[in-house]
């Protein structure tokens, strides 16, 4: 690991240091290093960041690549894209302005996707950015990508009526977390947010009121995908994205269906990461996930070419694990994505209420609900052990299965009546039949009601939810702090919807902490967030942190070129292919 890290930096400048081991995608052992984090650089030879990415060995063009998944993709549209599913999908399609080098065992390099670099700090101080925008790069109808059309994408991510996706690029030209009431994309449309210019057709231009160095990074994500103003349908863009990527979507069943075939206008020698080996590749929703399963093991016809999407179902992984014939069609990783009961704090507002439902978790049978190691890991930390810096502690010791007694003790005699949303989605249904048993013995009644699972995440974004608790994961859009907490715990960013801190916990010391940090130098904040993460827990317990997820895939025999991502902890399809 360490020789093919040396190499990938040696024309890299080194962003994060290795600060763990890290081991590959096993497919099929037994075994999966759960305390793997992540290491991190920012390619500085430009042509890093241009194309055609290396072939991957053994794949050949053609076929159809399908994607079995139980529920729908939240959102297709770019500038809404947040869901890991969406966050996958997204580049088959989407172009961003930089995006991620991904080995698939933790090594990453952030070169220019649209950009011909990561970007330049055209003051050293990361108040001014500037990228230079690539020749070459065209949209699914032939026509170029410029700066003026991506400008257009950032700039309608203002609009109210367009939730669900991040939110950096807006709160930090805004300066503001309200950055929908500092700026009006609707009064303003064909206008560009204060801050963001276009110098000309091949420059697009950042001016930040503070420095904002986490910059490229944000900017890997779908939100700064490119969209003439012309081929803007407002909230029905998900139905019909306008491609700049290798695919484009020429079928849109909701709730069915979805079917990418090649854009014959994208150049690979413009693209750095990519490919386009599958004739198509189709996402197909609705069996449960051990339908999926049953189908990608039995290997027949098309679901020889076929990806199960979702982790193999607790009820099959002692099948899937047992069978040696399978271990090659198996794939077993760490994950960044941390998951959590989310507390609604604006609805339990009692400290010894929330700190007692942290003593409540029986996180071991939680995990054995899930399908045991090969699924999932007991977490007790806001940050997941991938962070760059991350420290173990546990604020609430409850021993391996809880501890009901404490609850009670903190409860002091109450039996607070909570509701606990959960997904329609069979596992999150099983996860909250679990999580009931629980907080019943602890001495909570916990009613359980479902909300379809592709509307779930829009609908705990809302901050008058009806909820007070819910069950919500999180895997950083970047291996750092800067990236987890202040994301979902700075309450001055609560607004109507679209919120990612769905916790809706708000304290103005900690707030000011997000901001001391985010100050210091990018060496400097590892044990900083690492700290506060741990104040956050003992002194407020906003959430309960309950497990950390692990990959284990299963798909058909003609499968090729899928690994897990190391920024996401789900498939990523940008080497997928066919095999013969």
């Amino acid at each position: 690991m360490r020789a093919r890290l040396t190499t990938a930096l040696c024309t890299a400048t080194t962003l994060v240091a290795v600060l763990g081991a890290c081991a590959a995608n096993t497919g099929g052992s037994s075994t999966v290093d759960t305390g793997r984090q992540q290491t991190g650089v920012i390619a500085t030879d430009p042509k890093d960041s241009w194309g055609p990415a290396p072939e991957v060995p053994g794949a050949r063009a053609g076929g159809t690549f399908t994607i079995i998944r139980e529920t729908p993709v939240s959102h297709l549209d770019p500038q809404r894209t947040y869901s890991f599913a969406g966050l996958m999908a997204a580049p088959l399609f989407a172009r961003s302005l930089t995006t991620w080098k991904d080995d698939g065992q933790g090594n990453l390099v952030l070169v220019g996707d649209l950009a011909e670099t990561p970007g330049s700090n055209v003051e050293d101080d990361c108040t001014v950015w500037e990228f230079k925008i690539k020749d070459g790069v065209r949209f699914e109808d032939g026509r170029p990508v410029t700066a003026k059309e991506i400008a257009y994408g950032i700039a309608r991510s203002f609009d109210p009526d367009l939730t669900g996706g991040p939110t950096y690029l807006q709160e930090w030209l805004a300066d503001t977390p309200q950055y929908d009431t500092a700026w009006d994309f609707g009064a303003n449309r064909g206008a560009l947010p204060p801050g963001l210019t276009t110098p000309d057709d091949r420059t697009l231009r950042f001016e930040f009121a503070r420095p904002r160095c986490d910059l490229p990074f944000a900017a890997s994500l779908p939100s700064t995908a490119p969209l003439p103003a012309d081929r803007d349908t407002g909230i029905n863009l998900g139905h019909a994205p306008f491609s700049s990527g290798p695919y484009k979507v020429t079928r849109f069943r909701a709730g069915v269906e979805i079917v990418l075939e090649r854009n014959e206008h994208w150049d690979p020698a413009t693209d750095p990461v990519r490919h386009q080996y599958p004739d198509r590749f189709v996402w197909s929703f609705g069996p449960t996930t051990d339908t999926a399963a049953n189908r990608v093991i039995a290997d027949n016809g098309a679901d020889q070419a076929a990806l199960s999407w979702d982790y193999v179902p607790a009820s099959l992984v002692s099948r899937v694990a047992g069978d040696a014939a399978l271990r090659s069609r198996t794939i077993l990783s760490p994950t960044p994505t941390a998951n959590h009961l989310v507390i609604n704090n604006k609805r339990v507002t009692d400290l010894r209420v929330r700190q007692a439902l942290n003593y409540a978790i029986d996180r071991e049978g939680l995990v054995k609900v899930l399908g045991g190691p090969h699924v999932a890991a007991p977490n007790t930390t806001l940050m997941p052990p991938a962070t760059i810096g991350h420290r173990a502690y546990d604020a609430y010791p409850a021993g391996r299965n809880g501890d009901p007694d404490r609850a009670r003790e903190l409860l002091g005699g109450q039996t607070p009546e909570l509701v606990l949303g959960a997904a329609d989605s069979s596992v999150e249904q099983q996860l909250a039949t679990q999580l009931k048993g629980n907080l019943e013995r602890a001495g909570f009644k916990i009613t359980v009601r479902a909300i379809p699972d592709d509307a779930k995440l829009d609908e705990i974004k809302k901050r008058d939810n009806p909820w007070d608790l819910y069950l919500s994961s999180w895997a950083a859009d970047w291996p750092s702090g800067a990236a987890i907490l202040p994301v979902l715990y700075d309450g001055r960013g609560i607004r109507a919807a679209g919120n990612s801190n769905e916790s809706y916990f708000d304290d103005p010391a900690i707030s000011a902490e997000f901001d001391r940090i985010l100050a210091l130098p990018p060496a400097e904040q590892a044990p900083q967030w690492a700290g506060l993460d741990e104040r956050i827990m003992r002194e407020h317990a906003p959430v309960v942190p309950l497990y950390v997820d692990v990959a284990y895939l299963v798909h058909g025999s003609k499968v090729g070129g899928v690994f897990v991502s190391s920024v996401f902890g789900y498939p990523c399809l940008l080497d997928a292919h066919v095999k013969p």
